[in-house]
């Protein structure tokens, strides 16, 4: 499938979706405080999780898994707890506990460390994970997102941000075990996002694992400057600007991304 596809106002993404996953190696769902957490893997070699974005699902990587796959990766898909096929229980979303469902899930496929790739919700989650349990994170490359509210854009409506808002409503209808609960789910996860993350300057001093910051030109969400000082207090972290794109790079321009992951795991996971 060519990868060198645009799709920068995500007319496509929101008519179709993402490409299609590949057949998966092995699929299942970890039961984990109080939800049960869907994951697939597929095939072999080092391992790299994909965590995406809040709403999101694991689908939204159908470009990236064959890139992956291709390069000699073992892919693993989770969806966070409340998202696409996993369930959730009555607790607030917090990074911390979807952090842990990750972990759930490594130990469920027996794998002992894997690098952590994270889109906006999914990128904190992997920095949570980096910072809290090291031993298990290979690296890090943290799309999109950021570690304390001061980081945050104010948000300004967008025929984008329309378009993605609406796939996402139309998969949250197709995947999940509440289908009709889709506006209170946007209001628990949005809960999160204004209240978390808070590590302070820090925190992130305390991150040792390897660790690239990667921020879109065109990002919806995230200041530049935010990216920046990401980069500078995390020890030996590296910064890599996306020009062209906005929040939804994996989706607008795959190549574009995939080329700058490939370079992240091919310094994070040398062979």
């Amino acid at each position: 499938m060519p990868m060198d596809i645009v799709d920068d106002d995500l007319v496509q993404f929101e008519a179709d979706g993402a490409a299609p996953l590949p057949v998966a190696d092995q699929e299942g769902q970890a039961e984990h405080e109080g939800a049960r957490i869907w994951y697939a893997a597929f095939g072999s070699g080092a391992p790299v999780i994909l965590l995406h974005g809040g709403l999101g699902h694991s689908g939204n990587w159908g470009y990236q898994v064959p890139a992956l796959l291709n390069s000699g990766y073992r892919v693993v898909l989770i969806d966070s707890r409340g998202h696409g096929r996993s369930t959730r229980d009555a607790r607030p979303f917090r990074y911390e506990l979807m952090a842990s469902d990750v972990l759930a899930v490594m130990d469920a496929l027996h794998l002992e460390k894997a690098a952590m790739v994270g889109w906006s919700d999914g990128a904190c989650t992997s920095l949570v994970l980096g910072r809290q349990t090291p031993a298990r994170v290979a690296g890090i490359f943290f799309f999109g997102c950021n570690m304390d509210p001061s980081g945050l854009k104010e948000l300004k409506p967008s025929t984008v941000l329309e378009r993605c808002f609406a796939r996402h409503s139309k998969d949250y209808a197709r995947l999940s075990a509440t289908p009709e609960q889709f506006q209170a789910f946007t209001e628990a996860v949005g809960l999160m996002q204004k209240s978390e993350p808070n590590y302070s300057a820090r925190d992130l001093a305390e991150i040792k694992v390897p660790v690239t910051i990667v921020h879109s030109e065109h990002d919806e969400f995230i200041k530049r400057a935010h990216a920046e000082y990401l980069a500078e207090n995390i020890p030996n972290a590296e910064l890599v600007v996306l020009t062209g794109v906005s929040h939804f790079a994996p989706l607008q321009r795959p190549k574009q991304f995939n080329d700058a992951l490939l370079a992240f795991l091919t310094g994070s996971l040398p062979g």
